[in-house]
């Protein structure tokens, strides 16, 4: 029997996941990492992207929006704002948080958070990517 670590996935509105993993696999801000049991405790800042708990050869696809990640020896906790089974992703919002995003980007004559319109085209561009290959992975 493999080795395994508990992992806790919460959201701002609620848990997503809470169970064991044989590894995890995270997108920091400094690059993807890749958790297994007993890793050295460590907090770091996420970035947008997707996140994979692999069980038996076989991974569980989250979307995370960034936020916090805490590794201990056994547990690992994942805090996100916004944390999504990739399969729940709704690929007509994220076509139009793109849209939105971009065209905010566009209009330089608006009074706009330009830093808030970039995050939120980040963010429904990694959606859309995650939907895509989850599509392809389906076909094959």
């Amino acid at each position: 029997m493999a080795m395994t670590m508990h992992v806790d996935i919460v959201s701002a509105e609620e848990e997503i996941f809470s169970g064991t993993a044989e590894m995890l696999f995270v997108p920091l801000e400094t690059g993807e990492v890749g958790i297994l049991p007993r890793h050295a405790p460590l907090l770091a800042r996420m970035k947008p992207g997707e996140m994979r708990v692999r069980n038996d050869n076989e991974d569980q696809s989250f979307y995370v929006s960034g936020g916090l990640l805490e590794i201990q020896p056994h547990v690992v906790t994942v805090l996100s704002d916004t944390a999504v089974r990739a399969k729940d992703l709704d690929e007509a919002a994220a076509l139009e948080a793109e849209r939105r995003a971009q065209e905010t980007l566009k209009d330089r004559q608006a009074d706009i958070d330009y830093a808030k319109a970039q995050a939120e085209l980040i963010e429904a561009t990694v959606q859309l990517r995650m939907i895509r290959r989850l599509r392809d992975k389906l076909k094959k």
